[in-house]
């Protein structure tokens, strides 16, 4: 029987091996959608695009009923079960719709539109997220309004503004926050859940020492990321000064993806260089009773490997650990192309400095803008948290917004 069954979908292929490596119009010769059968994948002109489609990804994706659930939207079919030999018994397509049927009659169909969307080809040249990269001068001209606590409390629409803005730029505030740790954590959750660390759920600190951290300090601090020392460094992180008694402490911000991007055109050996070499962060604190040790592992920038677009920045020279995860030859080149970078990040015309006041929160994109500040005299008090991730941007993808 299986023999019979083997001959059978042998026979059909070569019937559409026949007729394949030529083009194929559809119903309408004045249609543009052309395609073409090879042996291992199913090609496809359309929208611009020139898509190829492995077979087995075909039928691994097929939307039927019996095959994914859209109650659920999860794919009810095992993929081990698809002959990894599978190929298609017909095709046919009309102007939005390919219909395929597989040798054991099954058929499935897809949308042009969804096709292009889910290729490989489209999402090569699609960024996953869109963002306006910045220095001061395009950040002071782009003129971001912060929103009323209220407004972000109580509308959507406001809300969705201020990520929309958060998501392009990688920071935004929202004021009339009264100066409290409670205040700053209702508004923190309006957008997603609070993550906690070894800091707890809301920190809360001062210039006392009381961590073995140089933050609390009265020092100026370099531009940098957090929790680099953490395996997945936090994504989003909320400053609120509660008080300062004193001069100076103003914040600095810089857009990393702006920095990085330059050198990935001005020097991409550097660029191609801190995207590949795995690098250390630790951070040992044996103060007041708190003993923590994290490491954390990763290049210094992050890429997606289809486009190359980048989507994470882990910088900060205070935690970065002793460098053993690079050989010789190499470790001269990563100082190098390291230093290109801060000099980078370091430009003056890349900065944006803001005082940080009393009912004004501070949302921060980690993975993209370094913070720092300046030294500070008196009592300076701050409240704030880090939040997950992946809850900001699941808010902004049900307010419609691409995330």
């Amino acid at each position: 029987m299986y023999a019979h069954l083997f001959s059978m979908n042998a026979h059909m292929w070569l019937l559409l091996k026949r007729t394949s490596f030529r083009w194929q119009h559809t119903a309408s010769q004045s249609m543009k959608n052309l395609w073409k059968l090879h042996e291992k994948c199913f090609e496809l002109h359309y929208d611009g695009l020139v898509m190829r489609f492995d077979y087995v990804w075909l039928r691994d994706h097929c939307r039927s009923a019996s095959c994914y659930n859209r109650k659920t939207n999860q794919r009810s079919l095992d993929t081990t079960k698809i002959n990894l030999n599978i190929r298609p018994s017909d095709i046919r397509m009309d102007n939005e719709t390919l219909f395929i049927t597989w040798p054991d009659q099954h058929v499935t169909q897809y949308r042009l539109s969804w096709l292009v969307e889910n290729s490989y080809e489209g999402q090569k040249q699609n960024a996953v997220q869109p963002r306006i990269l910045w220095n001061s001068e395009t950040y002071r001209n782009a003129k971001l309004p912060a929103v009323k606590r209220k407004d972000f409390m109580e509308c959507d629409e406001e809300l969705k503004t201020f990520l929309k803005n958060f998501l392009l730029y990688g920071i935004a505030f929202v004021e009339d926050v009264p100066p409290t740790i409670d205040a700053t954590e209702t508004v923190a959750q309006r957008i997603s859940l609070i993550r906690e660390t070894m800091y707890g759920r809301m920190w809360n600190f001062t210039s006392d020492f009381s961590r073995g951290d140089t933050a609390y300090t009265k020092h100026a601090l370099d531009c940098h990321t957090d929790t680099t020392y953490f395996q997945e460094p936090c994504g989003i992180q909320i400053f609120h000064c509660l008080r300062h008694e004193g001069t100076g402490g103003r914040t600095l911000l810089v857009d990393g993806f702006h920095s990085a991007e330059k050198i990935r055109k001005e020097a991409p050996e550097d660029f191609d260089l801190l995207c590949k070499v795995p690098i250390k962060h630790e951070y040992i604190e044996n103060v007041g009773g708190y003993q923590n040790h994290m490491i954390g592992i990763g290049p210094v920038l992050n890429v997606y490997p289809w486009n190359n677009e980048l989507y994470m920045i882990r910088y900060n020279n205070y935690d970065r650990a002793v460098i053993n995860t690079v050989s010789y030859e190499f470790v001269e080149k990563w100082y190098a192309a390291h230093r290109t970078l801060t000099a980078e990040l370091r430009k003056p015309e890349n900065e944006v400095w803001v005082k940080l006041k009393p009912g004004k929160v501070l949302f921060i994109d980690n993975w993209r803008v370094l913070h720092g500040r300046e030294s500070f005299t008196g009592l300076r008090q701050l409240c704030g948290c880090y939040l997950t991730r992946d809850d900001v941007l699941n808010t902004a993808r049900f307010l419609g917004l691409k995330a």
